[in-house]
């Protein structure tokens, strides 16, 4: 139909690194770019053909890699990090070692004995399955970990400030926000989170509890986040300019 939009998802190369691609045919005039952060994103007219598609590519392509040289920071959201054992995993001030066995087994299991993070995979497994079975198992482990000084900082805060009923607070991997905090009074961070700096983190925290206060992001809202961090903005920043580079 014509004027229908239309995704197709391939994969590209740019200085070495595999890069997923969205190419998205809609209604619009101009071709655009984007650089996002789980993929590059080209959107361009509905009624071009595969040569003119292919033209905007590689023209987005160049962009892309001009993009990644003014900010290597851009190209570390697409690079996956290969872990074996005795890599070490720096969190915070916390270091693991990694120790990771491939076995004849169902499913994937990880847990801490000590410092060291013990993962033990099933056997022959996709790569693309293998990482993330990685990710999910650090980040479980590691949540673990960080459980109980989290929840004390949460609740210290809390006391310092909006003083208002909590009824959980959860580690989770999540990569499409740093925290959230339901109608329930349930507060979820994600263990991306503990990559960052500490200050960056009370940010998170409070603007979080602040969801306890109110619900949306109103200007009451940030009125509370100032009242109790004036400088808020500076670790909104760093979030912008440095989360990226905050994961497993």
């Amino acid at each position: 139909m014509k004027g229908k939009t239309r995704t197709a998802h391939i994969k590209a190369q740019v200085k070495g690194v595999d890069v997923p691609v969205r190419v998205v045919l809609e209604r619009r005039f101009d071709c655009r770019y984007a650089i996002g952060r789980h993929s590059i994103i080209l959107r361009v007219p509905h009624h071009y053909g595969p040569e003119d598609t292919l033209r905007e590519m590689h023209a987005m392509l160049r962009w892309v890699e001009q993009m990644f040289d003014q900010d290597p920071r851009l190209m570390q959201r697409f690079q996956v990090r290969e872990y074996r054992s005795g890599d070490v995993l720096t969190v915070g001030e916390r270091r693991y070692t990694l120790l990771i066995a491939e076995e004849d087994r169902q499913t994937h299991t990880g847990r801490l004995e000590g410092s060291t993070i013990v993962l033990r995979l099933c056997r022959g497994v996709e790569p693309s399955e293998r990482v993330k079975a990685i990710r999910t198992l650090l980040s479980r482990v590691v949540a673990g970990d960080f459980q109980r000084e989290i929840e004390r900082r949460v609740y210290e805060m809390n006391r310092q400030t909006v003083n208002r009923p909590i009824r959980g607070i959860y580690l989770k991997y999540n990569t499409s926000n740093w925290g959230s905090c339901s109608s329930q009074g349930n507060i979820n961070l994600s263990t991306r989170l503990l990559f960052a700096p500490r200050e960056v983190q009370d940010y998170v925290i409070l603007h979080e509890l602040a969801h306890l206060v109110e619900a949306n992001h109103s200007d009451r809202f940030w009125a509370v986040i100032a009242q109790y961090m004036p400088d808020y903005e500076h670790h909104e920043q760093w979030l912008r300019q440095h989360g990226s580079a905050c994961d497993f």
